[in-house]
């Protein structure tokens, strides 16, 4: 399918993208006023479907966050998913897939408006997310810190939000990495821009609490209970020192758009042997086997299309 031909879900319709146009002077267009959620679905070739990865988990997120900012809403949950099915299903994909589900402050009001609001949902064909057919990745840490909740609350995820990771990643490209890690407003290790970050040391599985600065991430939810519960790893939230990811054994970024990707060097210092650890390489097979309907156990995560 042509980039121009996919179908995307527009104010109530199924349109081709190319005739999808919002109002130039939009607060979603002038401030960057929505929220969104991104999605994956997963294909199984053996059982012929696809299943939207913990559909109703991202839907009970983009409600908070358009509680968050004030939207004026009346999209229950049923609409929301339900309306993800549907141009999932009238593109007829039969592939891995990310879908960006998007509601946005239409009309020609200032920042401060609540409304009105209108949504798009944008399914796309979607394979792994290793960089420039890397293994590994090679990060530093960012000069930029990372937005807190006294001035734009990462828990809301807000199109304006990410600018805060644009600044940090294109400095990072800049200077030669592939991603960067932010620190907090306190020093301590938060995420890097659209991912969440795991670090091992001593055979534990370390991650910064909800307080640091971090998105209420599903994909690290679920590694944090596939990690303890059916790997019997320890697994701890709390801060962590931005030295310690110097010394750490593995250290792994995750959430939907990236998946899991391990990371080699941070700010040019082998992270152990440079090399995909043990306990990241047993994280994300148990992951993928997950997502992708492998594990009867977890059905409930997921979400069938066809």
């Amino acid at each position: 399918m042509e980039e121009n031909d996919r179908l995307i879900w527009f104010k109530g319709k199924m349109i081709p993208i190319s005739e999808a146009n919002i109002n130039i002077l939009s607060p979603t267009s002038q401030f960057g006023a929505n929220v969104f959620e991104g999605l994956r679905a997963y294909w199984n070739k053996e059982k012929q479907q696809l299943y939207v990865f913990k559909l109703q988990e991202h839907t009970k997120r983009l409600q908070k966050s358009i509680k968050m900012m004030r939207f004026d809403s009346n999209y229950s949950d049923d609409f929301l998913s339900q309306s993800v099915i549907d141009i999932i299903k009238e593109n007829n994909f039969k592939e891995d897939i990310v879908c960006r589900q998007t509601v946005f402050l239409d009309g020609f009001g200032s920042w401060t408006s609540t409304g009105p609001i209108d949504m798009f949902i944008a399914p796309m064909p979607k394979g792994r997310a290793y960089p420039n057919d890397k293994d590994g990745l090679d990060v530093c840490i960012s000069s930029w810190e990372r937005i807190n909740d006294n001035s734009l609350s990462p828990k809301v995820k807000m199109g304006a939000n990410y600018m805060n990771s644009r600044a940090g990643q294109m400095e990072a490209i800049r200077n030669g990495y592939d991603m960067t890690i932010f620190l907090n407003n306190n020093g301590k290790v938060s995420e890097g821009p659209g991912s969440c970050l795991f670090m091992v040391r001593d055979g534990k599985l370390i991650t910064p609490p909800i307080t640091a600065s971090i998105l209420e991430s599903i994909t690290r939810t679920t590694i944090m209970e596939l990690a303890e519960h059916e790997l019997g790893l320890e697994v701890i939230e709390r801060d962590i020192d931005r030295t310690e990811l110097y010394i750490a054994d593995e250290i792994f970024m995750c959430g939907t758009a990236v998946e899991i990707l391990p990371v080699f060097r941070v700010d040019k210092l082998d992270v152990g042997s440079a090399k995909k650890g043990s306990i990241t390489e047993a994280i994300e097979n148990i992951y993928f086997k997950t997502v992708k309907g492998e594990i009867d156990k977890f059905s409930s995560w997921l979400f069938p299309v066809y």
